[in-house]
């Protein structure tokens, strides 16, 4: 049975509002703001993005396009333009029904077109992202490929394209698997969300970092993110665990760092 649209647009706030309260070390969230941007700025995006997102009478890139025009009316920034990306093919996914679906996804991934591609370069421009690299397919040129061969050509460097190029492999492998053990463990309240952060940021050198700070500083953040996951693991203690991760969040933004994509990817899972 396909989702409603109310249920689909509750579905996406709700996992936009629990990736903010969640403490997540160098980026935005309840217990610290930082970048220039606040936790309030996120829960407007996510309010104002959920009715272009789940909008049935907009293709997917349309979709995407509406709902970046909407944040930035809305907070004149950009606070995720990553998490749309993601949310948007997840999202009419979740319309087509069934049981299945990353059957679904696939379908609609190799089914995006052109005008997609159009869409969605726009949208990027529009949410003008910090560290926008050059590649065949710029996002500043009108596009001729369809959209999941302009994420294919991307995905070596950027993990939200890898995600359209794997079928969302690290959302369903990486997020979901670390999802499934804080649940089993019996993690409550903001834990499960910061346990799929962590994962994401100890698994793979942020991409958002990387554009900004380049690969060698990317590959630092995640080398500490393994220490602080495994000492997260260790304690059971939460007023310790909220400790260790606040020194954490205060590392990182004092040398300007946010994990931008693991946030992003959390959303996603």
């Amino acid at each position: 049975m396909a989702l409603s649209r109310e249920r689909l647009r509750a579905s996406y706030k709700n996992a936009c509002r629990m990736e903010i309260e969640a403490l997540k070390p160098g980026n935005v969230h309840l217990f610290a703001d930082g970048h220039g941007m606040s936790a309030a700025q996120f829960m407007t995006s996510a309010e104002v993005s959920s009715g272009p997102l789940t909008d049935p009478r907009l293709p997917v890139g349309q979709r995407m396009l509406e709902a970046v025009r909407a944040t930035r009316l809305a907070v004149a920034t950009n606070t995720n333009l990553g998490i749309i990306l993601l949310a948007g093919p997840l999202i009419c996914a979740a319309e087509m029904g069934g049981d299945r679906l990353r059957d679904n996804l696939d379908s609609l991934l190799r089914a995006l077109s052109v005008q997609d591609t159009k869409a969605v370069f726009e949208a990027i421009v529009t949410a003008a992202p910090g560290g926008l690299g050059e590649a065949a397919n710029d996002v500043r040129q009108e596009p001729k490929v369809h959209l999941l061969d302009a994420m294919r050509e991307a995905a070596d460097r950027d993990m939200i394209a890898r995600q359209y190029s794997n079928c969302f492999g690290d959302v369903f492998g990486v997020g979901l698997a670390a999802l499934d053990g804080a649940l089993a463990r019996e993690e409550d309240g903001m834990w499960p969300t910061v346990f799929v952060y962590m994962a994401f940021l100890a698994d793979f050198p942020d991409s958002h970092v990387m554009r900004k700070h380049g690969v060698h500083v990317a590959n630092q953040a995640r080398q500490e993110a393994v220490a602080v996951q495994a000492a997260l693991h260790a304690e059971g203690d939460e007023p310790s665990r909220i400790r260790l991760l606040m020194e954490f969040d205060r590392r990182l933004k004092a040398d300007n760092i946010n994990p931008g994509t693991s946030a992003d990817l959390t959303v996603a899972t």
